[in-house]
């Protein structure tokens, strides 16, 4: 088997078959290629950061759990977060150097643990990563409708917008990556520097306690909420994972995919460790969690209100709904292209695994995606009894069950993949030279595999419901659903079609080695 490195070395940059015959191409033709050589590391970056939706994190996440957990260390938690995450993408980025393939978190576990571990994961992924995209929508439409209301004076139901916005962002999967890129780069760069905007105003105009580090002392990481302010502040990173996914559309896959890992986990640790903490000091350490049970999503935008003006506010309300449509694009993009991998492997029907013409996207998951969006949107729709403007169900159902339904199924792929980086090393006898790589693994692993337990047990307080809620089992076993389900259709596979079952994970290569073999015979 090639590595990746060599693989794509032979590989030209329209995506088609090397013909210089110096190895084994990862392309097995043109409609089952995603177009090489679209995004650099730049465009990587971005696509990767939109979906971390810097202003509805900051605006959203950090008020909730100061609220709902009464956590005032949650800054230091970003940085805790931030430590495990980089010693997960060690392993994480390692790997990507070796398996270039849009299933990404599958193709690595596949690689590791099997092909039927590798489909269970896969479908967790669908599903996971369809949840997360989804989600938004529902908060998405009812604050577009909000700024009517307030703005135009007009009064419009929330499924409206989020409709509109799900057939605009299934038109954009229809284009090519990088003008996707651009999109999501414009509406980052801003959103960022609004925030940012913020975070020295708050510094250079503090509450009455000054520039207190409080929110940084260890002491404030005490009591029940700890586990669970995890839990809220680690669906703030998902989006860095998502680099792998692109491998097959990058020019050096190798040395840009690790590259824009460890700058996307290092930038979002560091960015909502210190806007988290300027929210403190905006606020006082001692005043925090009051002032966001009071304001609670309205917090940041009633702190710029008095340190920046109306204007300025004004202009960051726009910005938190078109942060919000560029995650809900770049979620997208990778949901398309996992269901891309999954076409080209045999998991999903083969329409799946071609690509446009004319654009090299992964049309037929876009469309797919799309599909999803819009039966749940109507399906909620259909189920608000609640007056325009009331954002009491089914909206924030969709948002905070899509949500943490999705992010407990990324920490369950994380925690996988991390045991799939030290069977992969150890299996190629590259144990004791990949030994301290294989240690971050392991430590990684283990960190997420307790916060996935705190997510499946503090899943009422995350979603909203009481601890006698059926929903706080029926939620999170979808994911678990997603696992078997996928786990049997991999064993399934390898009773019945064992030669596509050895390619899962593979990709193109597989088909590769084939040509390869039968022109040797």
């Amino acid at each position: 088997m090639t590595t990746g490195s060599s693989s794509t070395s032979s590989t030209s940059n329209t995506g088609r078959p090397a013909t210089d015959g110096g190895g084994i191409s990862t392309f097995k033709g043109q409609e089952r290629a995603l177009r090489a050589d679209r995004l650099g590391t730049g465009g990587l970056l971005l696509s990767v950061l939109a979906a971390t939706a810097p202003l509805m994190v900051v605006a959203g996440v950090m008020p909730t759990t100061f609220a709902v957990m009464g956590t005032v260390g949650q800054p230091l938690l970003f940085v805790i977060l931030g430590v495990v995450l980089v010693l997960f993408s060690v392993g994480y980025a390692e790997m990507s150097r070796h398996v270039h393939n849009a299933g990404a978190f599958y193709a690595y576990i596949s690689r590791g643990l099997g092909g039927t571990a590798g489909a269970g994961a896969a479908l967790v992924a669908l599903v996971a990563y369809n949840s997360l995209q989804v989600g938004i929508y529902g908060i998405f439409g009812f604050e577009v409708s909000g700024l009517f209301s307030t703005y135009l004076d007009l009064e419009i139901a929330w499924w409206i917008p989020a409709l509109v916005a799900v057939l605009v962002v299934g038109a954009l999967g229809w284009l090519k990556i990088d003008v996707n890129a651009r999109v999501l780069g414009v509406l980052l760069v801003i959103e960022v520097a609004l925030v940012v905007i913020f975070d020295i105003a708050a510094v250079a105009d503090p509450a009455k306690q000054g520039l207190s580090l409080h929110a940084f002392n260890p002491d404030t990481l005490t009591g029940a909420g700890v586990g669970t302010a995890l839990c809220f502040c680690i669906a703030a990173f998902l989006g860095f994972e998502q680099a792998p996914v692109y491998a097959e559309e990058t020019s050096r896959p190798h040395i840009l995919v690790p590259r824009v890992m460890f700058l996307a986990v290092a930038g979002v640790a560091v960015f909502f460790a210190l806007s988290c903490w300027a929210l403190t000091v905006a606020t006082g350490p001692s005043g925090i969690v009051g002032a966001s049970q009071k304001q609670s999503a309205g917090l940041l935008f009633f702190l710029t209100e008095s340190r920046l003006g109306g204007t300025f506010t004004d202009v960051l309300h726009v910005l938190f709904v078109t942060g919000m449509f560029a995650a809900m694009l770049s979620f997208h993009n990778v949901v398309a292209r996992y269901a891309f991998a999954m076409g080209r492997e045999g998991l999903l029907p083969a329409a799946f695994g071609r690509t446009t013409g004319t654009s090299g996207a992964p049309g037929t998951g876009s469309l797919l995606q799309t599909a999803v969006s819009l039966v749940f949107v109507i399906a909620f729709a259909v189920a608000d009894d609640k007056p325009t403007g009331d954002p009491t169900a089914p909206v924030l159902h969709l948002f905070t069950w899509g949500g943490n339904i999705g992010a407990l199924g990324v920490i369950v792929l994380m925690a996988a993949a991390s045991l799939s980086v030290i069977v992969f090393f150890a299996r190629r006898g590259a144990a004791r030279a990949q030994a301290w790589r294989l240690v971050t693994s392991a430590v990684a692993g283990v960190a997420l595999l307790v916060i996935a337990v705190y997510t499946v047990k503090d899943f009422d307080v995350l979603v909203g419901a009481g601890p006698d809620s059926s929903l706080s089992w029926l939620l999170p076993a979808i994911i678990g659903a997603a696992l078997v389900i996928g786990v049997i259709q991999g064993l399934v596979l390898r009773a019945r079609k064992p030669a596509a079952h050895a390619r899962i994970g593979l990709g193109n290569e597989a088909f590769q080695l084939d040509k390869a073999a039968q022109s040797a015979s």
